[in-house]
């Protein structure tokens, strides 16, 4: 019972919001136009669980959704918003909820390539078992480490600090959440990839690459901007972007037009 109260008080603290430096780098509209199911969602969270996860990864990205479209049968919100995002939230566990949470967000698309009709839907059909499914906590106290001051930790180190889940498959965080989806398909996110002999008898020296799964636990949210198999898509070059077309301030002193 005191764990249990204990677990609930770390989230609810880890949860609030210590800033609001994340700036949308994108119109509501180009936003919503250019997202297609399948895709993930990365957001530069302002939370203090953002901090720990930002500082830890060395990276912008913080949270990670997955974008499942307004016909996967999410439900809908109070005001009849369809939910297209399921993630794994600290204090609600895995859930779905409407594009409209991250509006106001500083938020990046990476784009799984060559996904058929019917490997999308088993995406759909493995986020939505997942609904209900409790976060991962055990990351979380030891995420909380580090909103503390610290011994400085080599960068090359950082992305391990993050490695401790439970085990328990019920239980999860946003990214590890994500990446067990694809590895469904057999989609590759960061893969190990071995090197070896090649076995032909014309060539000595010649090596065959050899990819092996990486275990969903040491997955974060930089991970699927750093993979080379998603597409990193930016909505406003998505709507024709003419830099022309932009308004500049001519009166402004610091700026160095012809």
């Amino acid at each position: 019972m005191l764990l249990s109260w204990l677990t609930r008080r770390l989230a609810t603290y880890l949860s609030k919001e210590v800033s609001r430096n994340s700036i949308r780098t994108s119109t509501w509209d180009a936003l919503v136009n250019a997202l297609q199911p399948g895709d993930v969602l990365l957001v530069e969270g302002t939370t203090r669980i953002s901090v720990a996860i930002k500082y830890l990864t060395q990276s912008t990205w913080s949270h990670a959704a997955l974008y499942l479209g307004p016909n996967a049968g999410l439900g809908t919100s109070t005001d009849g918003e369809a939910y297209t995002l399921v993630e794994a939230d600290l204090e609600k566990g895995i859930r779905p909820l409407p594009l409209s949470h991250y509006r106001q967000s500083h938020t990046r698309i990476c784009r799984p390539v060559g996904l058929s009709d019917r490997e999308i839907g088993t995406l759909t059909d493995y986020a939505r078992s997942r609904i209900g499914h409790q976060y991962d906590m055990r990351n979380v106290f030891d995420l909380a480490r580090y909103l503390l001051p610290t011994p400085p930790v080599p960068s090359r180190h950082r992305h391990k600090l993050l490695v401790f889940g439970s085990g328990d498959p019920t239980r999860a965080i946003c990214s590890t959440f994500i990446a067990e989806a694809f590895q469904l398909l057999r989609y590759p996110i960061l893969p190990v990839v071995e090197l070896l002999p090649a076995d032909d008898p014309d060539c000595d020296n010649c090596i065959r690459e050899q990819y092996r799964v990486k275990h969903h636990s040491l997955f974060t949210p930089r991970d699927f901007d750093a993979s080379p198999y998603f597409r990193i898509v930016k909505p406003t070059i998505e709507m024709d972007f003419d830099y022309r077309a932009l308004n500049w301030n001519d009166d402004d002193p610091g700026a160095t037009l012809p």
